[in-house]
């Protein structure tokens, strides 16, 4: 049976120093029809070296069906993008686990790398364990349907531990998943600004159909399908507005999937705009797309002497030869 689970822990750095070397925090869970203890020791103490590490472990607890073991993947990951000039990279493990077996890292991060001088300094760890099919092939990732049920929860305003507020409308979500997917969040979520300790942020100079088009990709890797997209309006409106955002928040990935997007919907109402958006935001695909569609002559006609045409011109005088070496001018 095929099956995953994911929890995630916040370990404040001063309430975790009381718990010792040895002591932990742990969270039970289900996953491909068996139970499971993911087990986190914030204060691991190496024998080899003596230094502080954040440990991991992973327990079948449950008695495992037939004679062959359970296989399952572990992974865990949490961000830590500024921290020593680099990040930590997600720790994945293949497992066959029989009942009572445990496994995991007992170095998954030095502590001292973390630089948590702060006592009120808090780390999110996300873990998750995906049971594999009885065949032992691993199944396609569904890590976004399970992050996505995680902004579903976060929604229903059990899980959130920040909450962004657009146009008086508010936006549940957990400060460790959007700190990964953006490391201008990770700034303003984890930095030393007010905002790192508010629980709940103003967003300006966005709309909220944008909003929640990008806390969807934060969590899912996805876009919602063009019929969902299509409630809020125009898709190419709202995609150059995405793309737009995904550029603020360094969200590269984002921003990609919108260029792309915006390219299969260039029309005569919106090549101006589109290619507005594409040079102001450093789209070179998507701006060749655009010079595309106006070098047919059908489209050229249609749009030459519109008004957004004369705008584009005006806005970005540079564009005008190369519109014309589009058309053979």
């Amino acid at each position: 049976m095929v099956g995953s689970s994911f929890v995630v822990f916040k370990l404040k750095n001063s309430e975790t120093k009381n718990l010792g070397a040895g002591g932990s925090v742990t969270e039970d869970v289900t996953a491909g029809g068996h139970s499971w203890n993911i087990r986190c020791h914030p204060h691991w103490i190496a024998d080899d070296d003596g230094a502080e590490y954040i440990s991991l472990f992973l327990t079948l607890t449950s008695k495992a069906a037939g004679t062959g073991g359970i296989r399952a993947v572990y992974q865990a990951f949490f961000n830590l993008d500024g921290i020593n000039g680099s990040s930590l990279s997600p720790s994945c493990s293949v497992h066959d686990y029989s009942p009572g077996d445990t496994w995991g890292w007992r170095k998954f991060a030095k502590r001292a790398d973390l630089e948590l001088d702060d006592g009120e300094a808090i780390i999110a760890l996300v873990c998750g364990v995906v049971v594999v099919g009885d065949d032992g092939a691993v199944p396609p990732s569904d890590v976004g349907a399970h992050l996505g049920r995680l902004l579903d929860s976060a929604a229903g305003g059990t899980t959130s531990d920040v909450c962004f507020v657009v146009a008086g409308e508010a936006f549940p979500a957990h400060r460790a998943v959007l700190a990964a997917r953006s490391p201008v969040f990770y700034a303003q979520l984890y930095g030393a600004t007010a905002e790192a300790t508010s629980p709940s942020i103003a967003l300006r100079d966005i709309e909220p159909a944008t909003s929640a088009a990008m806390l969807s990709f934060a969590y899912t890797d996805a876009l919602p399908d063009d019929d969902e997209l299509a409630v809020h309006g125009s898709i190419a409106d709202l995609m150059q507005h995405l793309l737009a955002a995904a550029d603020r928040f360094a969200m590269d990935r984002l921003k990609l999937v919108c260029a792309r997007k915006l390219s299969d919907h260039i029309s005569v109402d919106s090549f101006a705009s589109t290619l507005a958006c594409a040079e102001t935001y450093n789209c070179p695909e998507l701006k060749r797309k655009c010079m595309g569609f106006f070098g047919i002559e059908r489209n050229f006609k249609m749009i030459a002497f519109t008004d957004r045409l004369m705008w584009l011109k005006h806005k970005f005088p540079s564009l005008e030869a190369e519109l014309r070496d589009s058309i053979g001018i």
